[in-house]
């Protein structure tokens, strides 16, 4: 699953010695480094979590070396060498420590409990991982759990596991209150009632005894799509267009094939617009349009880590 020249996944967290955790968004190297984003800081009190905003600013201030300019994306991450990186999290490995020893705490135990959930459901537990805040022990109480999930069909029979057990009474659907927070911390683009609509129709994420977990698929290396063009930024773009493909829109980034011959598919860097739509629905994109030299143009949804003014929805009365 892992390359020994390249190990890093998407869901990996990586930290350097200056006490920062990045966790790992590309699946390719940059320039020798890892792409990746900073999400937590190590201060006299524990680690911190970072927002954007956060996170720019106190790399701009003390650890310029880290900013990153990607001239193929047209598009500004982070990025750490690999010599700098002191401890390197891997979700399948932790999950699978974890589970060797008792559970430590009450989010533990739910984490057990769904984990026996899918496997009666016949999920391949060794081919998922623990990330999020539990991959580094930073959970608290009212904290999520985050799966990541390797490989297109094992993420689709975990989404099935998912539906059967909320249709068997064994997990919850989202609650207001959790959708509402899912909300807020997405911070999107769709009104509530647009948002909740889209979500509960996923199963990629639900609730047992009343701790939201969500389920994210990390690409298997022979189904990662191969694409070295260089794209530039075209401005921004509102279209509406019917799917034709569906197949990879789990993926991350998630991709739809649409019917529209100047910008003929959607890539979503944003977790908030996976499984947005299936075949044959017409949805409404927002998104940056870039094109590669070639010509070949497509809409991206997440051009920024907020993707703010970008979105994917369906078009319900269509």
């Amino acid at each position: 699953m892992r390359s020994s020249a390249f190990p890093y996944l998407p869901k990996d967290f990586i930290e350097t010695e200056e006490g920062l955790i990045f966790a790992v968004i590309s699946y390719h190297e940059h320039l020798g480094k890892v792409g990746c984003f900073l999400r937590y800081v190590k201060t006299d009190h524990g680690w911190q979590k970072v927002d954007t905003l956060q996170a720019n600013r106190l790399l701009q201030r003390h650890h310029p070396q880290y900013l990153y300019r990607s001239r193929q994306f047209d598009a500004d991450f982070h990025a750490v060498n690999p010599e700098k990186i002191i401890h390197h999290y891997q979700p399948e490995v932790i999950l699978q420590q974890r589970l060797l020893h008792p559970p430590v705490d009450a989010l533990d135990q739910k984490l057990r409990n769904l984990l026996d959930i899918f496997r009666a459901r016949e999920v391949e537990i060794n081919k998922l991982g623990l990330t999020g805040s539990m991959l580094i022990n930073q959970h608290r109480p009212d904290s999520d759990i985050d799966l990541a999930v390797y490989g297109r069909d094992t993420f689709q029979r975990t989404r099935l596991a998912v539906q059967d057990a909320v249709n068997a009474g064994l997990i919850d659907k989202l609650s207001e209150q959790l959708m509402w927070d899912n909300f807020e911390r997405r911070a999107c683009d769709l009104s509530f009632e647009e948002f909740s609509w889209h979500e509960a129709r996923k199963f990629n994420k639900a609730a047992i005894e009343g701790s939201k977990f969500d389920i994210g698929m990390v690409s298997l290396s022979k189904e990662l799509e191969t694409d070295h063009r260089h794209y530039r930024k075209q401005g921004t773009r509102t279209l509406k267009a019917r799917v034709l493909d569906d197949s990879q829109s789990f993926d991350f980034p998630a991709r739809y094939r649409i019917d529209n011959a100047l910008t003929p598919e959607v890539v979503c860097f944003t977790h908030t617009y996976v499984g947005q739509a299936v075949v044959g629905e017409v949805i409404e994109v927002r998104g940056a349009v870039e094109c590669a030299a070639s010509g070949t143009c497509r809409i991206v949804v997440g051009s920024t880590r907020e993707a703010t003014g970008e979105y994917i929805k369906v078009c319900k009365s269509s």
